[in-house]
This record gives structure tokens, sequence and C-alpha cells, in this order.
């Protein structure tokens, strides 16, 4: 029911009006009975515009940490993809993954379709990655025919990490079903689902317009992020060893501030000992220019006494 109420009436008019997507080949898709739409997978909102696109529902495994989100956020996404019937997949793969499969199982042979990313991740250039077989397998064991659908542009509306999309327009392209019944029994043989995926990734590469890599993404994906971790740590030495040069350069500098006091200390001393050494070690000082004055003034009042008295007497000596 929330489904349907999502895709008609709250969801699916706004996202029609801003995205304005458009879907080629939905006549591949069956009116009825189980078949696997395998996508591939450029952005979160794949798994909004694929299902907004196709008249049929399609329930979608999600990875588990969707459903273990914490606060108003993790609230929000966990009860949008509980209600929506999502199922909840643990990527370890493995027997982790199997509960996830075998709940897939269940929705094939109820006669409803199931959706799934063959590469197991998004793609983390663009590019489309080796798939992983979990998907041959359900559809040799539930004897369904898995369809290739190609979504177009997504990562351009919402790129990785992006939370606020971008009004871009996206497409849905949905190819012929392919066939395995002819592998009938040997969900057990690893080369047939190898051979199976192989084929699927093949069409969807066909359809897309993508480039093919035969690696899987998740190990890209590693690989770019412990090349980022080693960018990260070389720019913090990097850093760290600039600190340290400048550190250098400013205690250089100190020490030859410290050595320029230093000589003129010594040169001081060195002169103030001389004055001392030519005084008989006395210290003499100069005068400053108010002592002089003074001096200068005290000479001038003795001259002028002295000439005083000189002409008190009539410039004759006493006695005469």
């Amino acid at each position: 029911m929330v489904y349907w109420v999502l895709k008609t009436i709250v969801l699916g008019p706004i996202l029609r009006v801003l995205f304005r997507p458009w879907v080629q080949g939905e006549h591949h898709i069956p009116a009825r009975g189980g078949a696997i739409l395998a996508s591939n997978h450029l952005s979160f909102s794949d798994s909004i515009f694929l299902p907004l696109m196709v008249a049929r529902r399609i329930t979608f495994p999600a990875k588990k940490e969707y459903f273990t989100g914490t606060g108003v956020k993790g609230w929000a996404i966990r009860t949008f993809f509980t209600a929506t019937g999502q199922i909840p997949i643990d990527r370890a793969g493995g027997q982790a993954s199997m509960t996830a499969m075998l709940q897939g199982l269940k929705v094939l042979r109820r006669g409803e379709l199931f959706g799934i990313y063959p590469e197991g991740t998004r793609s983390p250039d663009g590019r489309l990655y080796r798939g992983k077989t979990g998907m041959a397998r359900l559809a040799v064991e539930a004897g369904v025919p898995i369809i290739p659908v190609a979504m177009v542009d997504t990562d351009k509306a919402q790129p990785t990490g992006q939370k606020i999309p971008n009004l871009h327009q996206v497409g849905v392209r949905i190819g012929a079903p392919l066939d395995f019944s002819r592998y009938a029994g040997q969900e057990e043989d690893r080369s047939v689902l190898r051979s199976i995926t192989d084929e699927v990734m093949g069409s969807l590469a066909r359809l897309s317009g993508q480039e093919y890599v035969d690696e899987y993404a998740s190990v890209v994906k590693q690989r770019i992020s412990a090349e980022n971790r080693a960018r990260k740590s070389a720019a913090t030495r990097a850093a760290v060893e600039e600190t340290k040069a400048r550190v250098g350069d400013a205690r250089a500098s100190v020490g030859r501030a410290g050595d320029q006091m230093r000589g003129r200390t010594v040169d001081a001393a060195a002169g103030f000992s001389e004055r001392m050494r030519r005084n008989g070690g006395e210290a003499t000082q100069e005068p400053d220019a108010a002592e002089q004055a003074g001096q200068h003034e005290e000479r001038e009042r003795g001259e002028a006494a002295s000439g005083s008295e000189t002409r008190g007497h009539g410039g004759r000596p006493d006695g005469a």
C-alpha cells in the first residue's frame, strides 16, 4: 500500500515534473510472471527512478546499512525501505548475502519482479564493472528470465555523496529478456553462473554505452580508498616536514640574532675596558650637553667679575 501511495500520489508526480524521466523498451517487461531486472548502478536514485518508470512493482535488495541508521535521517531511510518492501542484504558476500537471495527467490516464485545490481555497488567512475553471480543463481533456480536495464544520467542528477540532487533529466532503457532455461538444474555450476553473468553484463554494456571493466567495483573502490589514504598521509607528512623546516629556520634566526647581540655586548665591554685602561683605571664619562652649557656659563660669569674689578682700579696696580 505504501509503495503505491509513494509512487502514484506522494513522490511520483513530483519526480516526474522535476526530472522529466523517460523510458524505452518497457514492452520487454512481461505483464505477469517473475523476472529479474538486472541494472547498472550509477546513483542512489536508481532505486527510485526504475520503480517509478515501470508499471509493475519491483522489490530490490538494499544494503543493510539502510535499515540500521540512527537519528532522524536513519529513521526516515529505514522507514522508506521497510515500507516499500525492500530486502536488506549484507554485501560481505557468502552466507551473509544468501539470506537476501533466498528472500529474492521467494519474490520470484510468487511471480513478482526482483531488481538487482549485479555489480554489487555503485560504479566509482561511471564505468560498468564485473558482475557477481548471485543474479545468475537466482535466475536458474527460479527459472525466470533476466531483463537488462540501463539507468541513464542518474549519476548526473545525484552524484555519489551529494545529498541534494541536481535537476537533470534521467532515463531508463530496458533490453530484451535473456532466457537461461537451458541451464536448469545447474545452479551450483560456477562456470555456468559466470557465463550467464558475463552475458548479462555484455548486454548491459551495449544497452548503456558504458565502458566495461573486467574487475569488481568493490575492489576498485578499496584501491581508490587506499590511494586516497596514502595521498592524505603523504600530504600530512609533507606538512609536518614543512613545519619542522620552518621551526628550524625560526630557531636559526633566533640563534643568529643572539650571536649578533652577544657580539655587540663583547664589543661594548672591550671598548669600556680600553677607556678604563687609558684613564688609569677610572671610568670616564663625557659630560652631556646640559653640563657643558653650565660649565661655559660659569666661566663667563668668572671672566665678567674679573673684568669689573680691573676697571674699578683704573687699570692701575694697587699702591701706585
